[in-house]
């Protein structure tokens, strides 16, 4: 299982970064961060394109596959979508590993359960302005 941002386990941090001209202010080598969003479609395949390592928050299954489609390194999913994430991405062989976002250390147990690529915590994202 993987752990971003736990206080245990030394991570890398994810770079939430509202455009594209928000990058040249992330470190080398990042991750970076955004929600799905048509809106955000621009930021998603400049990534891809640049090889920049991308995990991308969705909400519902379609944006699951489309985020997998896409090339993206980690899609980060609410819990109610943990283990359908999951199961599709065993199902199709996606490359990107399946995060859940928690707020407590007693979500990692059921997580771990449900098999869960990863979760993480809330410090592990940096919020980066343009």
């Amino acid at each position: 299982m993987l752990f971003f941002g736990h206080r245990f386990i030394t991570s890398e941090n994810f770079y939430h970064i509202p455009n594209i001209d928000a990058i040249k202010n992330t470190p080398p080598s990042s991750t970076l961060y955004v929600e799905f969003s048509e809106d955000n479609l621009d930021i998603i395949k400049h990534t891809i394109q640049n090889s920049i390592s991308l995990a991308v928050e969705v909400i519902n299954i379609t944006q699951i596959v489309y985020a997998s489609a896409l090339g993206v390194a980690f899609i980060i999913v609410p819990k109610e979508l943990a283990k359908t994430a999951q199961n599709l991405a065993e199902n199709y062989l996606f490359d990107a590993k399946i995060l859940v976002y928690i707020e407590e250390e007693s979500e990692i147990e059921e997580l771990a359960i449900l098999g869960v690529d990863g979760v993480i915590c809330s410090n592990a994202i940096i919020k980066i302005n343009s």
